[in-house]
């Protein structure tokens, strides 16, 4: 049984959502507790297509909040610069939310897993209950892999890009760090009121 606080999971946000975030914690669009003045980041076409895409379970994607098992992932390089028609954030605006699996499973919250990207035809989806095999269905190279462009493995993005889905709201208490990209966002973690040993100043998280 591998130790499921060691399996870390990884969330994107603006920084200005932090002080909903240690409010309320991470919410779902539709929940009671939403925030209204919610920075998003991301692509909005993937989001729409994510509210559609149906799962194994009969869900849509756009049921579950994602988390990422690493960092620096192809979603992070088309935000910070912009492609695909998504609105360029700067990395010392994006910070990391950190939890872990022994976390989500504490706190009796609904999950599942995947083993590459959730709407890649080619990836499975995987039950709380399977989590004990985590280490063998991941692909934890792949998903620590500095750059995801290899010509003798054309499935390498796919991998790397694996998912944790969690179905409800994850409250505060879930979080155990942020990530951040400079002292300067640090700082502004620091006046919201976020302990400074909870705060990882990591630039190599970033492009």
């Amino acid at each position: 049984m591998p130790d499921l606080s060691k399996i870390y999971l990884f969330r994107m946000t603006h920084i200005g959502n932090i002080p909903h975030i240690l409010e309320c914690g991470i919410t779902h669009i539709s929940s009671a507790n939403a925030n209204k003045n919610y920075i998003p980041i991301g692509d909005p076409s993937l989001i729409s297509n994510r509210n559609s895409f149906l799962m194994p379970n009969g869900k849509t994607l756009g049921q579950y909040i994602p988390f990422y098992f690493g960092v620096r992932m192809p979603m992070l390089y088309v935000i910070q610069h912009g492609y695909n028609g998504v609105s360029t954030t700067k990395a010392e605006e994006i910070v990391y939310c950190i939890t872990n699996v022994q976390q989500v499973i504490s706190h009796n919250l609904p999950f599942v897993f995947t083993d590459g990207h959730a709407v890649d035809n080619f990836s499975s989806f995987y039950h709380a209950s399977q989590i004990p095999l985590v280490d063998s269905i991941l692909d934890t190279n792949a998903i620590h892999a500095k750059y995801w462009k290899d010509e003798n493995d054309l499935d390498l993005k796919r991998r790397k890009e694996a998912e944790f889905l969690v179905e409800a709201d994850l409250p505060p208490t879930t979080i155990i760090g942020w990530v951040v990209y400079n002292e300067k966002a640090k700082t502004r973690l620091l006046e919201m009121g976020i302990a400074d040993s909870n705060i990882l100043i990591d630039s190599e998280s970033y492009f």
